[in-house]
């Protein structure tokens, strides 16, 4: 099958500080680096290194060399519209904890037409998946036309809206979030995630482990953090979501597509960057056997 992500691309500048700028306050950064990412452009980039088959929709500026990076990782980039406008970006501040704060400008994530998106899911077909966040444009039409077809729509609440949740929400077969989205999305609707009317739900809690819940059938799965030495967490959210919806698109069943991305979001932590940060599907069934002896 296909993982078809409507994601956002984004050029990512990375300010390595002392601690994160509380406000007023005035840092210098001990260093500085530039590369790939955006949640779309990581999930993709995840997905592949994951083994899966994956094509790319959105829209960049002139800058060519973010989508040389993203076909060097094995995504297929025939539906990324060129736009007017700058490639998105990100400005990403990152303390010796690992924690950080970021600051995006949507540029041609938001600047691609909803013709290009739905020539693209033209070739889709049933059991294919397709991959939305909230960076882009045309998320709910794409999810329209997704679950018309008999395609597993994905979506990542992030950056978390809850206008944007509430529209895409009829169409999706699996929601994704964060333990604080998880929070913001409950205070704003008033009731608990179980109360959704979605088939799937699935909670990534950092250090805590993440939980996948199939609200249709009743199943409820947790899957614990591996322990590993946080270097960067930005990504971290991104390489799940893309090695879990790569797991299973292959086949695999819920609880070993957890553990999959678990520990592929675990390898991530421990290296500092965006989509170059993100291990190899050969990486992580290493430290899987590792930690199984």
């Amino acid at each position: 099958m296909t993982i078809w992500n409507l994601g956002s691309i984004n050029i990512d500048h990375f300010y390595r500080l002392p601690h994160l700028p509380r406000p007023g306050e005035t840092l210098a950064a001990e260093s500085y680096s530039v590369g790939l990412g955006g949640k779309g452009a990581n999930q993709s980039v995840a997905a592949a290194r994951a083994g899966a088959r994956v094509r790319h929709i959105g829209g960049v500026g002139p800058e060519d060399w973010a989508l040389e990076r993203l076909r060097g990782y094995g995504v297929d980039c025939a539906h990324v519209e060129r736009c007017k406008v700058a490639t998105g970006h990100a400005i990403i501040n990152v303390d010796r904890a690992g924690e950080n704060a970021i600051v995006l400008f949507a540029g041609a994530n938001r600047g691609f037409g909803l013709e290009g998106v739905a020539a693209a899911l033209k070739e889709a077909v049933p059991g294919d998946t397709l991959l939305l966040q909230n960076e882009t444009a045309h998320q709910t039409e794409a999810a329209q036309m997704a679950r018309a077809k008999g395609m597993r729509v994905v979506y990542s609440a992030a950056p978390f809206e809850v206008e944007a949740v509430r529209a895409v929400l009829p169409h999706i077969t699996l929601l994704a979030l964060n333990a604080v989205e998880a929070e913001q999305l409950s205070a704003a609707l008033g009731t608990g995630l179980d109360r959704l009317l979605v088939p799937q739900i699935l909670v990534t809690r950092g250090s805590e482990g993440a939980e996948w819940n199939d609200l249709a059938g009743g199943e409820r799965l947790m899957q614990p953090s591996f322990p590993v030495q946080a270097v960067d967490t930005t990504g971290a959210g991104d390489t799940f979501a893309g090695y879990f919806a790569a797991g299973r698109d292959s086949g695999l069943p819920p609880g070993e597509a957890l553990r999959l991305a678990a520990a592929a979001a675990a390898l991530k932590v421990t290296r500092a960057g965006t989509a170059e940060a993100i291990p190899s599907r050969a990486e992580v069934d290493a430290f899987l056997a590792e930690r199984a002896r």
